[in-house]
């Protein structure tokens, strides 16, 4: 028996009379949250928990268990404690991951965090529910009739009652057990990739609910037990679908206050006002203390796509009809053209066409300090680039590969490069010294997401850079 299955039997004989939990899909979020949870100790600094990370056979599945195994967290990360974490659990042997679903059958504890797809944001979107189902159908394949099922994921309104409670419960049948007993909770994350990547699982307030009062109650006492609830009180809703909703509206609040941004960007910079300046002022009013600031747009697993659950739970969910969500909607639309504005501005920059033209875009991640590239609008931004004739490489410290498209974990030489596009305001590029490096050469600096300030990009143009920003007039 090798080292792993060692200690994967050791967690499931639950010698030590701990309770098991089993986190599904090891993800950006279920890695982090099954570190998180294993981390959770009694007074006397014991685990709480035999935790049984849970992700698909595939390669990507094979990887980050096998990362985790190894006490490293499976993605890059700037999270000096959740690297800790990772190391700290492993040395306490509670925590292993694997690709066998039948571990299921052993946990009292089951969290699932699997992410669900829009299938066509540009038609009529759809949720892509196929590999959402087969997710939560391998669960009842497995489960006991009564462990807790936690559901994490964002989920359009109605899903955990009226797609996931079903499907349980049939599954269960299947199985000849009994399903009154099911325990189905929902309590979304708010996870925030970067230096604190921990502290916003443990030290962060959850909204949750239960179908029933003892599932609820099951949730409560199992989210206190690894949250500090005592600076970061719990709060309860009535009803999953309110929960649902919560977590769908908190996203597109976010991303309308965004698009709103993004909206003024173009304006703003034509009329030659530096619209960081001019939301600095706003910021003052304390009213207005988290309105957004324009860049290349936005990106990752939420702010993308999850407006648009609630366009598609009236129909799909709830089968009704003549229900519209135009402001939500648009805010998507909205934010998926800024790469395109950036584009058009470096057009406007070179004033002739971008065709030959090598540029190397500083950041490949959806924001910065992580390594995450899903709904990138960097890639978007090469893409629309390639479009246009250009040669694009990019370089991001945090990212390991991209498809098709040269990657540089540090800065390449400068020779050769016509433009540099500053995306992601990774540490290292809000302090990059461009002068320094490009050396003789003079390429145009574009900064897409606010990642210098104002005096950086002037000391640029001093120094002989053809220089320009989303969101800033002229550098006078």
């Amino acid at each position: 028996m090798d080292g792993t299955a060692a200690i994967s039997s050791n967690i499931l004989s639950d010698k030590q009379g701990r309770k098991i939990v089993c986190v599904q899909g090891l993800g950006f979020v279920g890695a982090a949250n099954a570190i998180a949870i294993a981390s959770a100790c009694d007074p006397a600094g014991s685990p709480l928990y035999n935790v049984v990370g849970v992700d698909l056979p595939t390669e990507n599945g094979r990887e980050r268990a096998a990362a985790l195994n190894q006490g490293a967290f499976p993605f890059p990360t700037t999270d000096a404690a959740l690297v800790a974490a990772a190391q700290s659990v492993r040395a306490a042997g509670n925590l292993v991951a694997v690709t066998d679903a039948s571990v299921f059958g052993k946990a009292d504890i089951i969290v699932v965090e699997i992410g669900l797809d829009i299938e066509d944001k540009a038609a009529t979107p759809r949720v892509d529910l196929p590999p959402f189902r087969a997710a939560v159908g391998t669960v009842g394949d497995h489960m006991k009739p009564d462990a807790l099922i936690l559901l994490e994921s964002t989920v359009p309104p109605g899903t955990t009652e009226r797609i996931v409670a079903p499907l349980l419960r049939e599954r269960l049948a299947a199985r000849s057990l009994p399903t009154q007993a099911l325990k189905l909770a929902y309590c979304y994350e708010r996870v925030m990739p970067g230096d604190g990547y921990l502290a916003s699982i443990v030290d962060m307030w959850r909204v949750y609910a239960g179908m029933t009062v003892q599932a609820a109650d099951a949730a409560e006492a199992f989210l206190s037990s690894f949250i500090d609830t005592r600076k970061r009180p719990l709060t309860r809703l009535d009803s999953i679908r309110a929960v649902e909703t919560a977590k769908v509206l908190e996203n597109t609040y976010r991303a309308v206050n965004i698009a709103l941004i993004d909206e003024w960007e173009r304006f703003a910079r034509h009329i030659d006002v530096d619209l960081f300046e001019v939301l600095k002022a706003i910021r003052v009013r304390p009213t207005h203390q988290n309105i957004r600031y324009p860049g290349l747009g936005v990106g990752g697993n939420c702010l993308s796509k999850d407006p648009m659950f609630g366009s598609t739970s009236p129909q799909d969910i709830f089968g009704l009809v003549d229900f519209e969500f135009p402001l939500s909607t648009a805010a998507v639309k909205v934010n998926d053209r800024m790469p395109g504005a950036t584009v058009a501005l470096l057009e406007e920059t070179f004033a002739e066409s971008l065709a030959g033209k090598h540029v190397l875009v500083l950041g490949a991640s959806y924001r910065e300090d992580v390594g995450d590239t899903r709904y990138s609008p960097s890639l978007t931004l090469a893409r629309m680039l390639a479009d246009k004739g250009a040669v694009v490489a990019f370089a991001d410290p945090l990212v390991d590969a991209l498809l098709d498209v040269p990657l540089h974990r540090d800065l390449p030489a400068a020779n050769g490069f016509d433009a540099v596009i500053l995306a992601v305001g990774h540490k290292q590029y809000r302090a990059i010294d461009l002068a320094a490096w490009s050396g003789a050469e003079r390429p145009v600096v574009l900064d897409a997401n606010g990642v210098l300030s104002r005096q950086q990009l002037r000391s640029l143009q001093d120094a002989g850079f053809k220089v320009a920003a989303i969101g800033r007039g002229l550098l006078r």
